[in-house]
């Protein structure tokens, strides 16, 4: 438990991406870093996720905002189930917020914070029974990880039949982003509601209660 938490303190005191930002290859960081993690000894569901937005970076809480709301309908879980570290680990691929792009879109993750970070924390979960990836960043490397290969998002959720049993590693279950910008590809695709959010709340039912 120390161990972890003296991880969980570094984590938090990480500066990467505003004093070495991606070997100078990047841009730096329009704010004063501020990592967003959650992850105990305990929790038998691991949550990757993509980076935290606005709302996030102001609060310290991932996904305090209308896609953690999505997110904890497709589990069927309260938000006091949600943030209870004992049941859930969330680890986005990047800890901080990125910023905006020209569009007024969330940047995509940093590419200093999976390279230097990943890797340690996940091995440092020992008792992850479910991994929840989500959007293509976090889906790409935890594939890698199991012993699959990654298309698009919209295959790989398509596909989720397949990852319960991967080569190496617990089952895993790709999602889409809960963002409202999906709002359209979850009325042409009913069948991700239909048929993959039922196996997901009862695997993550039967994990958490």
């Amino acid at each position: 438990m120390a161990d972890l938490a003296r991880l969980a303190e570094r984590l938090r005191a990480c500066r990467l991406c505003r004093d070495n930002p991606a070997g100078g290859m990047a841009r730096q960081l329009p704010h004063e870093p501020r990592p967003v993690a959650v992850f105990s000894e305990t929790a038998p569901i691991l949550i990757a996720s993509q980076a935290p937005g606005m709302r996030v970076h102001q609060s310290g809480l991932p996904f305090n905002d209308a896609s953690g709301d999505r997110l904890r309908d497709w589990l069927g879980v309260s938000r006091e189930a949600f943030y209870d570290p004992a049941r859930f680990a969330i680890v986005p691929m990047g800890f901080c917020f990125p910023g905006y792009d020209a569009t007024g879109g969330d940047l995509p993750p940093r590419r200093e914070c999976a390279p230097y970070w990943r890797e340690e924390i996940i091995d440092a979960l020992p008792n992850i029974q479910l991994i929840l990836t989500i959007g293509g960043y976090a889906q790409k490397w935890h594939f890698a990880r199991a012993g699959l290969s990654s298309a698009g998002v919209n295959e790989n959720v398509r596909n989720w039949r397949s990852l319960l049993h991967p080569p190496k590693g617990p089952p895993l279950f790709a999602l889409p982003h809960p963002s409202w910008r999906n709002t359209g590809w979850l009325r042409r695709n009913p069948w991700f509601e239909e048929d993959v959010l039922p196996e997901l709340r009862s695997r993550v039912a039967a994990l958490i209660l």
